[in-house]
């Protein structure tokens, strides 16, 4: 699409106004910064340390086979977690007030696979403006022609099965981020409604950071381990297999389920929706309120929150969802939550075999 999206607030839509000024109340009155707390510090470092700590045990352990595709799959997920906890929160300037502090810990994405530019780009600009547009949304355009996540796209005989092997696919999320999706996305001409402008040291950056990852993660193992070529590739594919499937998981599970929207702009480009509405009706939360799953997931659980304050800590979500629930069903706008991890799983796989087979007849 060429054209230039615009949100347009039809019923002159006071919800954003009215929920950022209670948000913003609860912290003041409170005397509570938007920042990480402590909990929050805690929390990174258990799983920077732990992901730092199964590297070291995989790298220089002289460990079985067995035992090294075990740490193979935690690293992976710890990886997952890191993105989600630490780097997520960083690269929306929400860990800190600090910027530096926010640029070191967002420099991690760089580490575990991903280009921490180009997600800013990807995730935070377009994905955060546009979500569920099909053909601006990148996050729902992940595998084009194999998994169909919008009804405004076109199905094909292939995709009457998505429901099946999707979850396959989402394993190798990691791999194709770590070995194509940063270079495609960085080059190609439009990132979304992004034009590809990017500084000369943009360009050195990304080889340079990717260079780095494939060192730490391909060189120094098979320099340093006594395993040989094929033992190295299973372990590696396994550690990114389980990275890949926990992301996978985790991003759909918030914007592909039943009672989502996937809005279709009309023919002058724009939205028929104010901007803080069209999120309340494309995105969902699931498990709300298991401290287990928002440990893990990074707020992730919690997306309508974090769509709407991006730059607030996640480990401020649990506290805020309340008041955003409230005034959305004061404006009569939809709240929309699984409340669990299965429950949302269960509502994807429907909405798979929904955009899949049933679509296709």
């Amino acid at each position: 699409m060429s054209q230039k999206l615009k949100f347009i607030n039809t019923s002159k839509c006071t919800f954003y106004a009215t929920v950022r000024l209670r948000v913003d109340s609860y912290f003041s009155d409170n005397q509570i910064s938007t920042h990480a707390n402590s909990a929050m510090w805690i929390k990174a470092f258990f799983f920077l340390s732990g992901f730092v700590g199964l590297y070291l045990c995989l790298l220089l352990g002289k460990l079985s086979m067995g035992a090294m595709l075990v740490l193979a799959v935690l690293l992976g997920m710890f990886g997952a977690f890191i993105g989600f906890n630490v780097c997520h929160d960083a690269v929306h300037k929400a860990f800190s007030h600090n910027k530096h502090v926010n640029n070191v810990l967002g420099f991690i994405f760089n580490l575990i696979g991903a280009s921490a530019y180009v997600w800013n780009i990807c995730h935070n600009v377009v994905h955060h403006t546009y979500t569920n547009i099909a053909g601006h949304d990148e996050d729902i355009d992940i595998a084009p022609g194999l998994i169909r996540f919008s009804p405004l796209e076109s199905v094909n005989k292939l995709q009457r099965f998505q429901h099946y092997y999707a979850f396959v696919l989402y394993s190798f999320a990691m791999v194709t981020w770590a070995f194509r999706k940063d270079y495609k996305k960085f080059f190609q001409a439009k990132i979304g409604e992004q034009i590809s402008k990017h500084p000369k040291i943009a360009y050195f950056n990304l080889f340079f950071y990717k260079g780095i990852y494939y060192f730490l993660f391909i060189g120094l193992p098979l320099w340093v381990m006594p395993i040989n070529g094929w033992q190295f590739i299973i372990g590696f594919l396994t550690y990114l297999f389980a990275q890949g499937l926990v992301l996978g998981l985790i991003f759909q599970l918030a914007h592909v389920v039943e009672g989502t929207e996937f809005p279709l702009p009309n023919n002058e480009g724009n939205v028929q929706e104010a901007w803080a509405a069209h999120q309340m009706r494309t995105t969902a939360n699931f498990s709300g309120k298991s401290k287990t799953v928002a440990f893990f997931c990074g707020g992730l659980n919690q997306q309508i929150e974090h769509h709407l304050f991006p730059k607030i800590c996640h480990i401020h979500y649990p506290a805020i969802a309340g008041i955003v629930k409230q005034t959305a069903l004061e404006f009569n706008l939809p709240y929309i939550e699984n409340l669990t991890f299965w429950s949302a799983l269960q509502s994807h796989y429907r909405m798979l075999r929904k955009l899949g087979k049933e679509s296709y007849g």
